[in-house]
């Protein structure tokens, strides 16, 4: 580094970003009320362990799954590689939290006499971690990996990129089902009388919609886009000269 200073951040990106923490975290904080006010908590070999599933699901494949994608927003001016790797690491920490939650949900069915995968929120819900598993294996494999070419990168990246905003809204929504699932099986007769316990979830279902459409605006502003380093730009066409037998000036 040369030590002159990095560039600010565009104006106006830290304070989405804020928000963004600011809604995800009390995302969290109210589905740790749903479950302990009104659910009895959370606790892994009782009765209680399904609470587990939508605490891990919310926490994992919305939460982390929104960070992860914002990390090449707010991690500017920090070298490439380092940025992939946080981004891979995060969403591989949010796929193991939803493992979990899937565990848990499969093995209370099974202790209750439950049958698996018959609504529309399981379907939802197992396409989405599996699309996600897919998903992040194959950027790993382009992106995190040697040996991947520098063309073959260039074409998949804008699919990477798609189906990652794209998984993220799946999960937001079929989160969203699953919220209106528990509440129409164990308040089905009291849910339209506006009781406490509906009333937190409907607010915990908005807070969803609110963090993936902060996330998904930050995402998607064409001037908030990490712009390549200086460095990052020699590296890239260094890469384009080994993998694509290209002179750093020749056509692309």
């Amino acid at each position: 580094m040369d030590g002159s200073p990095s560039p600010a951040s565009p104006a106006g990106l830290s304070a989405y970003v804020a928000v963004s923490q600011l809604l995800g975290l009390t995302l969290l904080a109210a589905t740790g009320a749903w479950l302990g006010r009104y659910r009895g908590g959370v606790a892994w070999q009782s009765p209680l362990q399904f609470n587990t599933h939508p605490l891990c699901m919310v926490l994992g494949m919305v939460f982390l799954q929104g960070d992860a994608l914002l990390v090449y927003r707010v991690f500017r001016n920090e070298a490439r590689r380092s940025t992939k790797a946080l981004h891979a690491l995060l969403h591989g920490l949010a796929l193991l939290i939803a493992l979990v939650g899937l565990v848990a949900v499969f093995e209370s069915h099974r202790a209750k006499g439950i049958s698996n995968m018959y609504s529309l929120h399981s379907w939802c819900g197992m396409a989405a971690f599996v699309l996600y598993l897919l998903q992040w294996l194959l950027g790993c494999g382009f992106f995190l990996v040697p040996g991947a070419s520098f063309s073959l990168r260039s074409r998949y990246k804008p699919h990477h990129i798609f189906f990652g905003i794209a998984l993220f809204a799946f999960s937001i929504a079929t989160c969203l089902l699953g919220i209106t699932e528990m509440l129409l099986f164990n308040i089905r007769d009291s849910y339209s009388h506006f009781v406490p316990e509906g009333v937190l979830a409907n607010v915990l279902g908005l807070l969803l919609v609110a963090f993936g459409l902060v996330v998904g605006y930050v995402l998607t502003r064409d001037d908030w886009k990490r712009a390549p380093l200086a460095e990052e730009m020699a590296l890239s066409m260094d890469f384009k000269t080994l993998t694509e037998g290209e002179s750093p000036g020749g056509s692309q």
